[in-house]
């Protein structure tokens, strides 16, 4: 975490010495023990810190003011996602010392974060990247507002179950937070509009994944803006959004080249046109029709996850299309990710692997196998 101190090898002589010191018999040896213990390298004190729990730490930090510097130059990731009371309080009173903070998890069972809390984080916490404030229902617009001005580096955000956040406040915080790679809005009926969609697609020109579970009041409008917008997108679930249609799995497949796992649990208005465009999406990726790619193994894999469950409108031929196209589609148990749960019409669909396997037992079955 720390740069430009001891070596490895110095680290670990000095933490042998403070072993064989702290074992003498005499007081003179303890008290020498306890004075080295305080006085340990930055390093060392957080190669130590970075093998106990995050409760660990923050009795650590308050053990002298030697600690608690170092701890408030050299922490980077903390969780507070134990804490079962007070854990504004608890924030309020950190945020201020750990000052370098890239990774924060606030995730609650039952709500307890407020906004003075989150403002407090944006007002000392200028390097944050990733910020985890799921289940937080007490938040209001105000904790968004703060994230913008005082975060503006943040890659990856989770707010997913923050009912109480607008669509302006977050199309605000998108207008600030321009690398944001990673944002959970599960649940964020009143944030997540076609709005805000299309400020996130303006803004945000570099996210790679996306939730929009449950988020009912998304429509084309909304999706189209993010296909045209965030070329990038990687992963995008789209589940129980129940106003999206297959307009917004064509621009997807025409605008997403890098699309990796997309999720359309209940989605009921897709059909099979929206189908046989993920499979036309591939063909063109094969024949280099959207330009150069980056070439990766990841490039070459394709759609890995599809989730289709719930739409009762699609037939085995269009599913099985795209599962042709996509080699990295498995119906087999070992290896399922194409998930067609509820869709009884769709049982005779089946990756390569599984009509592999499908075959191979013919074969032995066969009296003339050897």
């Amino acid at each position: 975490m720390v740069s430009g101190g001891l070596g490895s090898g110095d680290l670990d002589a000095w933490f042998q010495n403070l072993i064989v010191s702290g074992g003498g018999k005499k007081s003179g040896g303890a008290a020498a023990a306890m004075a080295g213990w305080k006085d340990i390298p930055m390093e060392l004190l957080l190669r130590i810190i970075s093998l106990v729990d995050d409760r660990m730490v923050i009795v650590a930090s308050g053990v002298c003011t030697g600690w608690r510097d170092a701890l408030c130059l050299g922490l980077t990731n903390l969780s507070l996602s134990w804490c079962k009371n007070n854990m504004s309080s608890l924030v309020q009173s950190l945020a201020p010392k750990f000052t370098k903070l890239q990774v924060l998890s606030l995730r609650q069972d039952r709500p307890q974060l407020e906004d003075s809390a989150v403002e407090t984080v944006a007002t000392f916490c200028h390097d944050l990247r990733d910020l985890d404030l799921s289940k937080s229902f007490r938040l209001t617009d105000c904790s968004l507002y703060s994230l913008a001005n005082g975060c503006p580096r943040l890659t990856k955000l989770n707010i997913s179950g923050c009912s109480a956040f607008s669509d302006s406040a977050l199309a605000y915080l998108t207008s600030y937070c321009r690398n944001l790679k990673s944002l959970n809005l599960c649940g964020c009926g009143r944030a997540a509009t076609d709005r805000a969609l299309q400020a996130i697609a303006y803004n945000c020109s570099q996210l790679q994944t996306l939730n929009l579970g449950w988020c009912e009041g998304v429509s084309d409008d909304g999706v189209t803006s993010l296909a045209s917008g965030c070329p990038d997108l990687r992963a995008l679930d789209l589940c129980g959004c129940v106003l999206i249609t297959d307009e917004s799995v064509i621009a997807l497949a025409n605008g997403c080249p890098r699309l990796r796992s997309l999720g359309l649990y209940y989605c009921q208005n897709i059909t099979d046109r929206a189908m046989y465009s993920l499979a036309n999406s591939r063909v063109k990726s094969k024949h280099g029709l959207w330009g150069p790619l980056q070439k990766s193994s990841d490039d070459k894999e394709g759609l890995m996850n599809l989730n289709i469950s719930q739409c009762t409108a699609l037939t085995p031929p269009a599913v099985q299309a795209v599962c042709d196209s996509f080699p990295a589609l498995h119906t087999c148990p070992e290896r399922h990710s194409l998930i067609i749960s509820g869709c009884l019409n769709l049982t005779s669909v089946h990756c390569a692997c599984a009509v592999q396997a499908h075959r191979a037992g013919r074969v032995a079955l066969s009296p003339h196998a050897y």
